[in-house]
């Protein structure tokens, strides 16, 4: 599997705030999760626009995104304190999707995905305020909702920092990442959608935090690191191969040092030390063949873009024509 040279990297789009989460869909376009309170989409010929609710009631910080058949979103809402899924129509209206579970209020949601069965995934990373105290690899208090027809609930707890997550394409298997725990995790998924029989699919070294996931033709796993800004992909084998890095090594080794020591906190991520690439944090698949990476990322305005060695797998999202 061939490494990609940064010198190969090229942007699209422009003024993106926080563009963390990104999707691309059939029809060419690309959406991202935009700071600015909503969903930033880039048209094939480049035109871009955003949509969002301008009279909503409070500041809607969006994290992990997932386009609806009706070409609605469901948003993660990433606030300081509070979190929760909020669905935004292709009028831009906002409407509550999931604010509480077992009778209490979602913290800072992380990410949401449907998946081929119309099945809803959120991911809570940590229980504690501020999230800066869950970055280390002793806590585990993140979780897994499931919704369904069967309403929601909590099918996955005790993870470390969980971020996204992903159903396999046959639609038996849960991946989730746990950034700060390093691995790779599997669930089987039951009839009723219960998790069951944990297991690792791959454990990662120093200077790997796993954030996004996605799937490639071949059964690969592309993962994307913060802080290093690596894309590493898992072979159905379980054998890891770096596609792509941008990180300074003293700076590496800085974050690495404070992580070790469990005194990661916002600075560390806040900040980064690299040639090209600005943090990033989710991958996908998009063009004709599937063979353009996109990168989403934290602290940059614009998607990273790079030809892929292989095809990505469709996404179950791949032909909704979006709003």
């Amino acid at each position: 599997m061939s490494r990609v040279k940064l010198a190969d990297l090229v942007f699209v789009g422009k003024g993106l705030v926080r563009p963390e989460c990104v999707l691309a869909t059939a029809n060419g376009r690309i959406y991202t999760a935009d700071w600015r309170g909503g969903v930033a989409v880039i048209e094939p010929d480049g035109e871009q626009w955003l949509l969002r609710d301008d009279d909503a009631a409070f500041e809607l910080k969006p994290n992990g995104i997932c386009l609806q058949p009706d070409g609605s979103f469901l948003i993660a809402h990433l606030g300081e304190a509070e979190g929760g899924v909020f669905r935004l129509d292709q009028t831009g209206q906002l409407t509550p999707f999931l604010t509480e579970i077992e009778g209490e209020f979602l913290p800072p949601t992380n990410y949401v995905h449907r998946d081929a069965l119309g099945r809803i995934w959120i991911t809570i990373s940590t229980r504690l305020m501020p999230r800066a105290r869950g970055y280390r690899p002793d806590v585990s208090d993140g979780f897994v909702i499931l919704v369904d027809d069967r309403g929601a609930r909590i099918v996955a707890d005790g993870l470390g920092y969980t971020n996204e997550c992903l159903v396999d394409p046959e639609g038996r298997r849960l991946l989730v990442n746990e950034t700060f725990s390093r691995r790779l995790t599997a669930f089987d998924i039951g009839e009723d959608g219960a998790l069951s029989n944990r297991s690792t699919v791959a454990e990662f070294g120093p200077g790997t935090f796993p954030d996004g996931l996605t799937f490639d033709e071949q059964g690969g796993i592309w993962i994307t690191s913060i802080v290093s800004n690596r894309v590493i992909r898992v072979a159905a084998d379980g054998t890891q191969t770096q596609i792509l890095e941008d990180v300074d090594p003293a700076h590496l080794d800085w974050v690495e040092a404070a992580f070790q020591l469990g005194n990661m906190g916002r600075s560390h991520l806040d900040n980064v030390n690299s040639a090209r690439l600005p943090m990033i944090s989710s991958l996908a698949f998009a063009g004709d063949d599937l063979r353009t990476a996109l990168l989403g990322c934290l602290l940059g305005d614009a998607i990273a873009r790079f030809r892929a060695p292989v095809a990505g797998y469709p996404p179950p999202h791949w032909e909704f024509a979006g709003p």
